[in-house]
């Protein structure tokens, strides 16, 4: 049982029962920031025997992670990365003593795994099947590769000044891609109202409690691979704040349990195109205004930052610390260097990170003395484009502008969304009837097909892609049609997905009871000319669209 005992409101301190997914709402003052609690003195006591049998990942620490169950799931095995003294880049800064945590070690190569794991798993634990998140990149991909696995249905909302590498990984997993042409902020505008409209779980980032707290378990990989010390410093570039949020945690509860004796000063680092928190935490204000993002590392081009910013200023108050920028130029010759020295390929939202250390040695800010241990995140490999075709992603077009989307334009894009975001899986091994159907339904209100060419290939993607319909053919090689419809309709994933099957032979009785209140629709091939078939689709596609809207 790892549970929080209770959530304690960073405001008032008033404590309420933990409930995984619902608005984190203090009922005492009304704030929305709420911290876990949990039995620490139990946990201490496993730390001081070693945590004997447990794997060097993120779930080493289950004890302090928001699941009722952990032993009963089937968790993503995200961090247990290796923490690296630098042997060449920073001794050449006249620094000898920075660390290394080098998360690109994750299953997607990003510390966003961790995040995506954890909440992935408490989706799992509250049978929640379909889910919808905006990014500006890793979270993404960690989350597409994430729910993959756990055979969870994942809207993914990206800008479309997203590098297309980093939307083709998404899409590679299987999420549905939404390519937004607005900016970021604009981007979690129309997710959420998706998610609302479609009552679907909406990812809230730092606002999610699961997704939060598997962010800690970086502090106690890096105390545990230092000998149960903590370091001086810890640097990290951020966008919206979340990472850094809950590694801090983490460093409290090691405080807490007596583990360490001091919590690091904490340095964040933004591209200084959109660096609404240094500008903030320089002007000394405890709130960030909202600016608009100029820079081309677009994975740090959150322009309005919320509350993330507030904690974090708290942060830098109580522990000691620092915001800095840099521009993109820096942050490119950072990456550079550190490729050349160490060995090591970054993108440019890590590189970030680097170009502050830099930066915050140079002005002697942090002190050759001090232990220095910077957050490593996120590959620069993309995903060969060959490997999706064409048809990976649908385009939502906002305003031109970079002011947030009137309601009207919104609306709208909600709307047309609502029009391209059907899928239909096409089952059926005649490569001929297959491309027929596909371009017919492709040209009709931009469905997305994708094909199958056997029954065994067609049950994998109706559980990887979760589609809107499926379509099959009756006789296929290895498994037919009707083992297909009765594996589909026994796993909970797919079993309230449409299914239409067509046939090229004659339908006996006994086989028609057999598919009788399994499937949506029975037609023979060569009744129909393929366009009349996929009319018949097409209205069974809105048949059960406007059943959903009126259940």
């Amino acid at each position: 049982m790892s549970m929080p005992t209770f959530l304690e409101c960073a405001a008032c301190a008033h404590q309420q029962p933990y409930q995984p997914f619902t608005p984190t709402i203090c009922n005492q003052c009304g704030s929305q920031w709420l911290e876990t609690r949990y039995d620490y003195a139990a946990f201490k006591r496993e730390i001081l025997r070693g945590l004997p049998g447990r794997p060097f990942n993120m779930w080493r620490y289950q004890d302090i992670l928001p699941l009722e169950n952990p032993a009963g799931l089937d968790l993503y095995p995200a961090g247990g990365t290796p923490l690296w003294l630098s042997q060449r880049y920073a001794p050449a800064l006249g620094h000898s003593n920075v660390y290394i945590k080098d998360e690109r070690y994750g299953p997607t190569s990003s510390f966003k795994d961790r995040q995506a794991a954890g909440a992935v798993a408490a989706m799992i634990e509250s049978g929640i099947k379909e889910a919808v998140i905006a990014s500006t990149g890793n979270a993404a991909v960690a989350y597409a590769a994430a729910c993959a696995r756990a055979g969870i249905k994942l809207w993914v909302f990206m800008t479309s000044l997203v590098p297309q590498e980093k939307l083709r990984e998404a899409a590679l997993f299987g999420a549905e891609v939404i390519r937004v042409s607005g900016n970021y902020d604009q981007t979690k505008q129309i997710a959420a109202q998706f998610a609302q409209r479609r009552h679907l779980l909406l990812d809230r980032g730092a606002n999610s409690i699961p997704a939060r707290e598997s962010m800690k378990t970086i502090a106690y990989e890096i105390v545990e691979q230092l000998g149960w010390r903590s370091p001086d410093w810890y640097i990290q570039a951020v966008s919206g704040g979340m990472g850094p949020i809950g590694v801090y945690q983490g460093f409290e509860e090691l405080l807490r349990m007596g583990l360490i004796d001091r919590i690091p000063k904490l340095a964040i680092i933004q591209a200084e195109g959109c660096s609404p928190m240094v500008q903030a935490f320089k002007a000394g204000k405890d709130t960030a205004e909202l600016v608009i993002p100029d820079t081309s590392i677009i994975i740090l081009s959150t322009g309005d930052p919320g509350a993330s910013y507030t904690h974090l200023w708290n942060l830098t108050q109580k522990y000691g610390g620092v915001m800095e920028s840099v521009t993109d130029a820096e942050a490119f010759a950072a990456m550079r260097s550190l490729a050349k020295s160490e060995g090591m390929a970054v993108e440019p939202a890590t590189s970030v990170a680097f170009a502050g250390l830099e930066k915050l040695l140079k002005n002697k800010v942090i002190h050759t003395e001090e232990m220095v241990v910077v957050n490593c995140t996120g590959h620069t490999f993309p995903v060969e484009k060959h490997v999706l075709g064409d048809q990976w992603a649908v385009d939502v077009h906002l305003s031109e502008g970079q002011a947030p989307a009137p309601r009207e334009g919104l609306q709208a894009a909600l709307e047309n969304l609502d029009e391209k975001a059907t899928t239909v899986l096409l089952i059926d091994d005649n490569p001929d009837d297959a491309l027929l159907i596909r371009r017919i339904l492709e040209a009709r209100k931009s469905y997305r097909v994708f094909h199958a060419k056997d029954g065994w290939e067609g049950l994998s993607m109706a559980r990887q892609k979760l589609p809107d319909l499926i379509v099959s053919d009756l006789t296929m090689p290895g498994i037919d049609g009707f083992g297909l419809v009765e594996e589909l309709k026994l796993d909970p994933r797919t079993t309230n997905i449409p299914i239409v099957v067509v046939s090229a032979k004659d339908i006996t009785d006994e086989e028609r009871r057999r598919l009788n209140g399994h499937i949506q629709a029975l037609y023979q091939k060569g009744s129909l000319t393929p366009r009349k078939f996929v009319e018949q689709v097409v209205q069974t596609i809105e048949e059960d669209k406007n059943g959903e809207k009126g259940a």
